[in-house]
């Protein structure tokens, strides 16, 4: 298999969090999807990533769908229930992790690709709203429970660990740490995990 990715993105760590725990192996090619040159929408008409090309050359797309698909190639550190209310309670937590991502993306991107004086605050600030609301429906769902899904964990732990982290790495002046203890007693749990610390976003060499 093949990964068409980044090394900032939060959809594409996901992925490769989700590869590491599952041991499987794969070659990651790296593509900026914003150059003149990418490549990566001739294998996705969308002309997104993450992008995982299977051996006989199909392409799945879409971070959600992947790892579901790559839940089943090995019951190693199983992450998603077959079947039933906790399969949906976890891609629920999973959806709202990718949530957040996407509010903090768009606000990204205007901030960084439209000039200052085209940007709309009032749009910005509506996707910020996103962001405190997804923080905090994270913390109430979380409470005291060790993991997102209870006692153990599981792909939503995956997709909250990834959208948090990101949130440090793209969005430092935001202080979800101290409203929410949880959380960030749930992210230094995950960062320590080695597919956590082997997938950390890095600025590409400029």
């Amino acid at each position: 298999m093949k990964l068409i990715a980044s090394l900032t993105s939060p959809y594409v760590r996901k992925v490769r969090v989700v590869m590491a725990e599952k041991k499987l192996d794969y070659q990651m090619e790296l593509d900026n999807v914003w150059a003149a040159d990418s490549k990566t929408q001739a294998v996705n008409p969308l002309g997104k990533i993450p992008c995982l090309i299977m051996e006989d050359g199909f392409a799945l797309y879409d971070s959600r769908v992947i790892v579901e698909y790559l839940d089943t190639l090995t019951p190693v550190c199983k992450l998603l229930p077959s079947s039933g209310r906790e399969r949906a309670e976890i891609k629920c937590w999973e959806a709202l992790a990718d949530g957040v991502l996407d509010a903090g993306v768009l606000i990204f991107l205007e901030r960084t690709r439209r000039p200052v004086e085209q940007q709309n605050e009032e749009w910005l600030q509506r996707q910020m709203g996103k962001i405190e609301a997804g923080l905090k429906t994270m913390s109430e769902m979380l409470g005291e429970t060790p993991f997102c899904a209870g006692n153990h964990y599981t792909l939503a732990d995956v997709a909250v660990g990834c959208a948090l982290g990101w949130l440090n790495f793209r969005f430092q002046q935001i202080d979800w740490r101290t409203p929410y203890p949880n959380l960030a007693r749930l992210f230094d749990k995950l960062s320590e995990r080695q597919s956590f610390k082997d997938t950390i976003p890095v600025l590409p060499p400029a």
